[in-house]
């Protein structure tokens, strides 16, 4: 039996995808799709690669597009007369439209394969991102225009992450998961930085409108190029048949009620909440922490070391896993590991911060301590397609819908407690403790076995992790 747990892994790409694709038509689980099988054959690993690369692209644009805004913000509200409550109106009305989408994208890229949604909400985000400057120029309230394109923004833009959960829970091999998840989120930071440097230089040079109008004619330019060169032209057809419609939507019902009753599937919605939170409030105030800290710093070195390290981070966190698993480790051992130095280490780091330390040192923990949130891409990013492959991406919808909610109230109650304190340790003591709640929920209950399927009625043997 270990000899089976610890090898029964190691078979060839083919083999994984046959027994994949072959457990839906046994058991006949409640919600799920008859038509599985026809969108669950995995890419041959160099296809997976260009997969790879592609979609490290378009994430890389999907920052591009939604940080435009936020560099270009100071100009528009110079230029508009936008007050500090305006700009933050405008800004922050992404984040409602984002929550929005989550779960819908997920369920439609589930259903229809997610690179049709990735393709559609692409070509979608990057016009809107492009007819940006011609709305703000056109209209007679540009706080109303900006206010509402920033919110569809974010309903375009929430379907991309849980579109790519499903697409890679339905075409890529389990020992390749981490890879991908990890390069293609990667992307987050690669364009962060590209929008930071070449956004900012544009700005300057041609006015803030030329950040819009390049960042957005280059994601419509990357959907075309996706339909034209890995769709073979072929349109990405939704229809009301193939969503699914009468009957299985009780059926769907009674399937996902018993999914979310199983232990390890609340433990990845948990353990994501807590890993977003926190993310999202060191991304929020590092910035102010450095600036009160030490005013006299250079805002490009706290700005894009950072960053610098994540990339790097990720592209091995991936290796890392993919490796151990195509060596025979346990699934749920190495993501268990991944999110142990996602949110675990990462702590240590985040703690060292509040014990007043110089600049470079400032500078050297919080790189560290994001080079090590990465890990959670090959973690639990990935854990819910070992769990739920069939609905993967609606699943990973739930979990960010959750963990972006949870993000934005820390946010706003880290705030509270510099205000109230005029500490920055109570933040990074608050960061600590949400990660520790999530890193012990992951390591309690976290499994890699299949749970949106009765086991109970599949015929042959299965091998569990």
């Amino acid at each position: 039996m270990a000899v089976i747990q610890k090898y029964g892994k190691n078979c060839s790409p083919d083999l994984v995808c046959h027994k994949e694709n072959h457990l839906p038509d046994k058991i006949g689980a409640p919600g799920f799709h008859k038509k599985w099988p026809e969108h669950n054959s995995c890419w041959s690993r160099p296809v997976a690669r260009v997969w790879t690369v592609v979609l490290l692209l378009g994430t890389c644009l999907l920052y591009c597009a939604r940080v435009a805004m936020p560099i270009c913000a100071v100009s528009m509200a110079e230029q508009f007369s936008w007050s500090k409550r305006e700009s933050g109106m405008v800004l922050g009305s992404f984040f409602w439209g984002y929550c929005f989408t989550q779960v819908f994208g997920g369920y439609v890229s589930d259903r229809v394969g997610g690179e049709k949604v990735l393709l559609l909400s692409a070509a979608a985000w990057g016009s809107m991102t492009a007819f940006t400057p011609i709305l703000a120029h056109f209209c007679s309230q540009p706080i109303l225009s900006m206010t509402l394109a920033r919110f569809l923004m974010g309903l375009l833009q929430g379907v991309h992450y849980p579109s790519l959960a499903s697409l890679c829970s339905q075409k890529v091999v389990e020992s390749e998961r981490g890879f991908l998840m990890s390069t293609v989120g990667s992307g987050s930071y690669l364009g962060t930085l590209v929008i930071g440097g070449a956004g900012s230089l544009m700005l300057d040079l041609y006015g803030w409108e030329s950040v819009f109008y390049v960042s957005g004619l280059l994601s419509v330019l990357w959907a075309y190029c996706m339909w034209k060169y890995l769709l073979k032209g072929e349109g990405p057809i939704i229809t009301l048949e193939s969503l699914g419609s009468g009957p299985q939507s009780k059926l769907s019902k009674r399937h996902w009620l018993r999914l979310l009753k199983q232990p390890a599937v609340c433990a990845v919605i948990v353990t994501h909440l807590c890993t977003a939170s926190t993310f999202f409030t060191l991304l929020s105030w590092l910035p102010t922490f450095f600036k009160d800290t030490f005013p006299d710093a250079k805002g490009w070195v706290f700005n894009v070391i950072p960053w610098m390290v994540a990339i790097p981070s990720s592209l091995f966190s991936g290796c890392l896993s993919d490796h151990l698993i195509s060596q025979g480790y346990d699934t749920a051992s190495v993501r268990k590991l991944m999110q142990f130095f996602s949110m675990g280490v990462s702590s240590v780091f985040t703690l060292l911060l509040c014990g007043n330390p110089t600049f470079t040192w400032a500078v050297v923990f919080v790189s560290a301590t994001m080079g090590l949130t990465t890990f959670s891409h090959s973690g639990v990013s990935v854990n819910v397609q070992d769990l739920a492959p069939s609905c993967a991406g609606a699943l990973f919808g739930v979990m960010n819908t959750c963990g972006a909610f949870s993000g934005v109230l820390m946010v706003y109650f880290s705030g509270y407690l510099i205000e109230a304190t005029g500490s920055w340790a109570t933040v990074f003591a608050l960061i600590t403790t949400v990660n520790l709640l999530g890193l012990c929920t992951f390591l309690a209950f976290a499994e890699a076995r299949r749970v949106d399927i009765d086991t109970s009625k599949v015929r042959h043997h299965n091998i569990h992790i």
